[in-house]
């Protein structure tokens, strides 16, 4: 497709800072919901960037995420084809979407003074691809003309779980004048929303140029504007301790509800925010008994239900608007309504120490990733794959063997000026006070199972890997 001069400077601007906590246990700190695979063979992330084509150059990409998930984004945008350098933003650490839209402008803007900007969170879903291109096609122009936009859902229940928008009088492009920006209502104003006919969901998707919304910071946020500016250096790297110390702000509180630029595009195109177990039942195809069901599943006499398996055997009967979500770590079974509850449950088990809010039995790195299988006090049994051309280093402490068992792939391991080659049924014994670099040998994944065993002194580092 051949793009004007105007969609020449459109950068789609992913914001996947999120952790997703009202979708855990499958959504985690370490593993958040972009990041996961709950509709076909795409992630959220994966299919928020493929549903841009043709209306957005998808190779100006930029994605906004916390340091902690960028090994697994780029190996997930480079498996849709997509080069990731230069494409993503790490914040030290997430301070809402105010700090991460700034941060996105002004980096674009050392490319690009004029760009024009469209913000998509990396999480949501939507079903109707040609009304979304569309609307998108009537917010470029209209931030081409200097407005900013907010895309506003034409909702079709009184849904309380959203923030609404009130729009005004009509601008351009079926786009409205913004009365206010409502937080999130009871069921009775709700329903007198949905009477109204000018009030909207806020989708948290929108359209500016990149000069006027550095204006708008400036008029309103200068003291983050000029902060933002003193840290977005040549060098890329963000100062830590600095950042934690920006505002936890929305675009919403810091620019939107403030500006006199801003206009509402009323759109509808089957969109979710995927904010809940429910929402994902609303959203996702049923069977005749009007259960969602994913994994190994047996549901007898079962209705209106969402179930999920994902390692073992999961077997219901005689129940009714449920959520059952089986992982690895945890369990959890809710009513359907009130399953969004479950954001209130991983604070309590963060408050109390529980590392389940934060991560799973598989923890992804930057070589690939680890699956613990077993662990006791002095032993832990581990499946590791190491992708193609990644080295992963291996500390062993005194008292420590570490027994690797090859299931697939070849495996290099160099030990000082020794290489040695090892292949599939082959094991290899590790111990004392060494580093060894393991890595592929072809194209082919590694997979390994690793033995991790304490025959001495205690294990320094017992969840280490």
């Amino acid at each position: 497709m051949k793009l004007s001069g105007q969609r020449k400077k459109v950068y789609p601007v992913l914001l996947a800072g999120g952790t997703g906590t009202r979708l855990w246990p499958v959504s985690s700190d370490l593993h958040p919901k972009q990041l996961v695979r709950f509709m076909g063979k795409n992630t959220l992330i994966q299919a928020t960037i493929k549903r841009l084509e043709p209306v957005i150059d998808t190779g100006k990409i930029r994605i906004v995420c916390q340091e902690a998930h960028y090994h697994e984004i780029v190996k997930q945008i480079k498996e849709i084809g997509i080069e990731p350098e230069g494409k993503i933003i790490c914040e030290p650490c997430g301070r809402n979407t105010a700090p991460a839209v700034l941060l996105a402008a002004l980096k674009i803007q050392q490319e690009e003074m004029e760009a024009i900007l469209c913000i998509f969170p990396a999480d949501h879903v939507i079903k109707n691809i040609k009304a979304f291109h569309n609307r998108v096609e009537s917010a470029i122009g209209l931030a081409a003309r200097g407005y900013i936009v907010s895309f506003g859902i034409q909702p079709d229940y009184p849904e309380t779980g959203y923030g609404y928008i009130e729009g005004d009088k009509e601008i351009s492009d079926g786009a409205l004048s913004i009365k206010k920006f409502i937080e999130k209502p009871n069921r009775k104003t709700a329903k007198k929303y949905i009477e109204a006919g000018n009030f909207f969901w806020n989708s948290g998707i929108f359209a500016f140029s990149a000069s006027v919304i550095a204006e708008e910071f400036k008029q309103y946020q200068a003291q983050l504007l000029m902060t933002m500016k003193r840290l977005v250096g040549p060098k890329g790297i963000l100062d830590r301790k600095a950042y934690e110390r920006l505002p936890n702000i929305s675009i919403d509180y810091a620019i939107m509800e403030k500006t006199k630029k801003g206009v509402v595009l009323p759109s509808d195109f089957q969109w979710s925010d995927i904010g809940s177990w429910k929402s994902l039942y609303d959203f996702l195809p049923k069977d005749k008994n009007k259960n969602v069901i994913m994994g190994d599943v047996i549901a007898k006499d079962t209705e209106n239900s969402f179930i999920l398996s994902h390692d073992r055997l999961v077997v219901t009967n005689q129940m009714k608007n449920t959520v059952v979500v089986e992982t690895p770590d945890s369990v959890f079974v809710s009513d359907l309504d009130n399953s969004r509850d479950v954001k209130s449950i991983v604070q309590k088990l963060k408050k109390t120490g529980r590392k389940e809010y934060r991560k799973h039995q598989t923890i992804f790195r930057s070589w690939g990733h680890q699956t613990v299988l077993e662990q006791s006090e002095d032993s832990k049994i581990s499946r590791i794959t190491i992708n193609p051309g990644s080295i992963r280093q291996i500390e062993v402490d005194p008292g420590i063997i570490k027994h690797f068992f090859v299931l697939s792939g070849r495996v290099k391991i160099k030990d000082g000026d020794q290489t040695r080659v090892f292949t599939k049924g082959d094991s290899i014994a590790v111990s004392g006070s060494t580093s060894h670099h393991i890595g592929t040998v072809g194209d082919e994944p590694l997979c390994m199972l690793q033995v991790e065993v304490s025959v001495g002194e205690k294990r320094s580092q017992p969840n280490g890997l």
